[in-house]
């Protein structure tokens, strides 16, 4: 987990631990945070610096989930991730616009719902 964020990283890595995940957390003044995060299986990021991870960050065959979304020079969507950069090297990986965003959504409103019914 890159990143520490009480709405993101602490929650994340407390449900990966939940679901007896071993978890790292790191941010983005870890020391040796390249090759920190080549060691992760599945690498989640909400670091908060757009296009941050580029491929060396990246374990050949990780699972890769960005929670970042900014806007570009362009005015474009983009995440923490570079995508291109990384997309080779992954087995999965989100996109960004699409990936999370469409997720978090969802389950807000599942959540909503919920707490209509109870």
């Amino acid at each position: 987990m890159i990143g520490r964020s009480n709405i993101v990283g602490k929650p994340m890595a407390l449900l990966l631990l939940r679901e007896n995940g071993t978890v790292t957390v790191a941010h983005s003044r870890t020391k040796n945070l390249e090759e920190i995060a080549r060691r992760a299986d599945i690498l989640i990021v909400a670091v908060g610096r757009p296009k941050m991870i580029n491929a060396s960050f990246v374990k050949e065959g990780a699972v890769v989930i960005d929670v970042g979304i900014h806007r570009n020079s362009e005015n474009k969507l983009c995440g923490d991730v570079d995508f291109e950069a990384v997309a080779d090297r992954c087995s999965a990986i989100t996109p960004v616009p699409g990936g999370v965003g469409p997720m978090t959504i969802a389950m807000l409103m599942h959540n909503c719902v919920e707490s209509v019914t109870l």
